[in-house]
């Protein structure tokens, strides 16, 4: 999981869940079907692409598709 897109792709092929930049920021109460057997399906597939471990602490306070994202997201080394 590289970007964005990665993680849309990451999102439909695990979760079944169609998103797009413009709709991945939508809240979890307003996505039709989502629960909390697909956070744990997603934070798994983001652990097994990404070799790392997601902050869970962090994630169970995310509201939507894009926090999950952004806290899980590769860093830009400076």
């Amino acid at each position: 999981m590289k970007n964005l897109d990665d993680f849309l792709a990451l999102v439909q092929s695990e979760v079944g869940l169609s998103l797009t930049p413009s709709t991945v920021g939508v809240g979890f109460d307003e996505l039709p079907g989502w629960d909390s057997l697909h956070l744990l399906t997603l934070l798994t597939a983001i652990e097994r692409e990404t070799g790392r471990r997601a902050p869970m602490a962090e994630v169970l306070e995310a509201t939507s598709p894009r926090d999950i994202y952004v806290l899980t997201a590769p860093r830009v080394e400076t």
